[in-house]
């Protein structure tokens, strides 16, 4: 009875301190909106003050919609972003099962190995990553980035996922062995559905950097065709002059994915996040 209580306190404990570093996070994101619908005299006369009559303008947006092909810009954010997510969460869960499910020689070097991509930023080799990808015809197009953003995200996700697999329960695999289920489908119908706060957690710590990025498609992706988001709002940055009102409103807009993720995976990424304060 008091090993279940303190349970239920740790877990009530954890989801209030989660939500509270939410709310601090938040803040910030709450004050680019409300100065995004402010004229530029207000922004900086009062910028925590809410919109009202005197102070609502959506000339920022105007601009962000006239200047520049804001939705081609989305369109790219977006289709590199989800095929990136996709792809870090099929490979790190598949690369995490083998190394939580099967014993091999060197299994704990090759894990090792893996996780120094954690260590070790994949900026560092830039040089070497636009050689490779002009050596291979990949300049400015999407597919650089989003081999870029995988391989970045999978040390991370190899690390997380493999920590939530070994929790599963063997006599469940060895019940579907016996039933005739090949690896595969084990993998996919047994160990999956149970790792799905695992499989958020990951989907989001990863959603933020790559949607946010600009190193990288400054460097590999700078055509106008292949501009992401965060890209095409530095048009309105210069450097004697800023348009506040676009950039507000530029980022406005690229914050409401990130959100609709967040909210879509809030759930599953804080029982994720907050297993380990149940057990």
């Amino acid at each position: 009875m008091r090993s279940s209580r303190n349970n239920l306190a740790r877990s009530i404990a954890a989801h209030a301190a989660l939500i509270t570093y939410t709310l601090i996070a938040l803040f910030p994101v709450f004050v680019i909106i409300i100065n995004s619908f402010k004229t530029r005299k207000k922004i900086f006369r009062e910028p925590l003050a809410l919109p009202d009559a005197d102070s609502f303008s959506l000339i920022g947006y105007e601009t962000v919609l006239k200047q520049g092909d804001f939705m081609l810009y989305f369109q790219n954010s977006m289709i590199v972003t989800l095929v990136s997510l996709f792809c870090i969460l099929l490979f790190g869960a598949m690369a995490a099962f083998a190394l939580s499910e099967y014993r091999f020689k060197g299994n704990t070097l090759l894990g090792l190995y893996l996780a120094l991509g954690i260590m070790i930023p994949i900026r560092i080799g830039t040089v070497a990553i636009l050689q490779m990808m002009v050596a291979s015809g990949l300049v400015n197009t999407l597919t650089a980035l989003i081999l870029v953003y995988t391989a970045q995200g999978l040390p991370l996700a190899i690390f997380i996922l493999s920590e939530f697999m070994q929790q599963v329960s063997d006599d469940l695999k060895s019940a579907g062995r016996i039933d005739g289920l090949s690896e595969y489908r084990i993998f996919f119908v047994l160990v999956l559905p149970l790792v799905r706060p695992a499989m958020a957690t990951v989907a989001v710590f990863n959603m933020i950097p790559i949607w946010n990025d600009l190193w990288f498609p400054l460097i590999l992706a700078p055509s106008e065709a292949t501009k992401t988001l965060t890209l095409g709002s530095q048009v309105f940055i210069g450097q004697f002059v800023t348009n506040w009102n676009a950039v507000l409103s530029a980022l406005s807009l690229a914050i409401l994915p990130a959100l609709v993720i967040y909210v879509l995976f809030s759930r599953q990424m804080i029982r994720g996040i907050t297993s380990g304060a149940v057990k």
